[in-house]
This record gives C-alpha cells, sequence and structure tokens, in this order.
C-alpha cells in the first residue's frame, strides 16, 4: 500500500482528530488513525473508506511507547512512509479546586496529554528523519491565554507543557528538516466534555470578577472541528514549509474577550 504521503493522528475517531483525517483523506493523504475508543474509531474509519479515502486503524493507547512504536512501524511498513502526525490524543480529565486535587487525579490528566504527546513525537521521529515533515500539537488557549476556567489546573499544566515541548521539537528537530507547531483551540464544538469529572467541591472556587460565558466576538458561538482541521491541513502543507516552533490560535477572539 505504498502512498505519496502519510498522516498519523491520534484522537482520530471523533472531533477534531477525525475532521483532520477527513480533510486530509480527501486530499489523497493515508491516513494512520490512532484511538483508544474502538467503536468510535471503527465508525470514523468507516466514514472515511466511504468518502473514498485509505486509512489504518490502530486501537492504541497513546502513552504506551511499545505500541506507539508499533503503531509507526507498521504505518511505515504498510504506506512506505510518514510525512506529517497530528498529536491530538488528549482527555480534559479532572476538574477540582488544587486544594481538593489528588494527586492521582492530576498524574492522570498530565500522563495522557503530556506524556502521550511526548510518546507520540518520539515514535515518530525515526520514521521522519530522512525526508522531514510535519508534526501538529494539540495544545489549548486554556495553556497561554485563558485561565479563568474553574477547576481547569491539571488540564490547563498539560496543555503549556505541550506548547513548551512543541518549541523545544521545533528546535532539535530542524536539523531533520522536521517542522513542530502547535495549534490552541478555543471553544470548538467536540466530545472532549465526555472525557471531564467534575469534583464535587468545584463550588469552593470564586474568581474576583465577572468572566463571561460563551462570549466569542467571532461568531457568538463555538467553533466547528472542521475550521481546526482547516489550519492542520494548512500547516502540514507546503504552503507551510518555513512555518515551525509556533503556536496558532483558533479561537473566533475569544480570548482576546476573555483571556
Amino acid at each position: 500500500m505504498k502512498t505519496k504521503k502519510t498522516a498519523v493522528i491520534t484522537g482520530g475517531a471523533s472531533g477534531i482528530g477525525k475532521a483532520a483525517a477527513l480533510r486530509l483523506a480527501a486530499d489523497g493523504v493515508l491516513i494512520s488513525l490512532v484511538d483508544l475508543n474502538a467503536e468510535r474509531l471503527s465508525v470514523a474509519a468507516e466514514e472515511i473508506r466511504l468518502a473514498g479515502g485509505k486509512v489504518l486503524v490502530f486501537h492504541e493507547d497513546i502513552t504506551n511507547e511499545q505500541g506507539m512504536a508499533r503503531v509507526m512501524q507498521k504505518t511505515a511498513e504498510e504506506a512506505g512512509s510518514i510525512d506529517c502526525v497530528f498529536a491530538n490524543g488528549g482527555i480534559l480529565g479532572t476538574v477540582s479546586p488544587i486544594e481538593h486535587f489528588t494527586k492521582e487525579n492530576w498524574a492522570k490528566t498530565l500522563e495522557n496529554n503530556v506524556v502521550g504527546t511526548f510518546v507520540t513525537v518520539k515514535s515518530a521521529i525515526p520514521y521522519m528523519k530522512e525526508r522531514g515533515g510535519s508534526i501538529v500539537l494539540t495544545s489549548s488557549v486554556s495553556g497561554s491565554h485563558q485561565f479563568a476556567q474553574e477547576g481547569f489546573s491539571a488540564y490547563s499544566t498539560s496543555k503549556a507543557a505541550i506548547a513548551a515541548f512543541s518549541k523545544m521539537a521545533a528546535l532539535e528537530l530542524a536539523q531533520y528538516r522536521i517542522r513542530v507547531n502547535a495549534i490552541c483551540p478555543g471553544s470548538i464544538d467536540t466530545n472532549i466534555f465526555e472525557s471531564m469529572d467534575t469534583s464535587e467541591r468545584i463550588k469552593d472556587i470564586h474568581f474576583p470578577l465577572d468572566i463571561p460565558k460563551n462570549a466569542i466576538p467571532l461568531t457568538k458561538k463555538p467553533g466547528q472541528p472542521e475550521q481546526v482541521a482547516s489550519l492542520f491541513a494548512f500547516l502540514v502543507s507546503g504552503d507551510a514549509s518555513h512555518i515551525t516552533g509556533t503556536e496558532v490560535y483558533v479561537d473566533g477572539a475569544e480570548t482576546l474577550l476573555k483571556g
């Protein structure tokens, strides 16, 4: 199954990952789809095939170093190359006052989001060094601009770490012509809140000012996964060949008002 271009997309069974997969598949890119939700993974893969795209399917935990190494190896063997990677898998995790956050719940969010992103990138490098390529990480406005979100300390910390990692990786991997950028979505209409566990003590958090809710100046409503997918498609294209180590925001000016 040799192909001209191949993309590995984690968290690819729904939301932003699925939209990105469908977008690139429509351009003839072979998609290596990775997700921990087997049912949604199967549905997403079938959508890609029905749209005429080519897809490889991997039911894998992004924090599993051996598992992700197998994903990259099998993708390269089947497709002949790995040209771009979207390290998009992540969870919202527990939201809680810091005082009542358990170490285990805090660590779970960082393990999935930060370690999972690291493992994904690390596993892809051996298959991208010769030809170069593009890696995009999903960070968030919650890791850089927007912190008035009750109980989001673990999630925001994880997304800030991902943004910093993207810059470290961009500089280190430039020697191999591998570009690394971070996408920072604002409010996007996805199912990420399914991965949220809310502490009973969340009402203990009181901010000193009234923070506007769902205030998005450009559209007055959350963005769509396809809008983030369009940015991803640009960042991995030749049109972005001189862009690396950059955070790009997709938030409809939300953080200009709320950040």
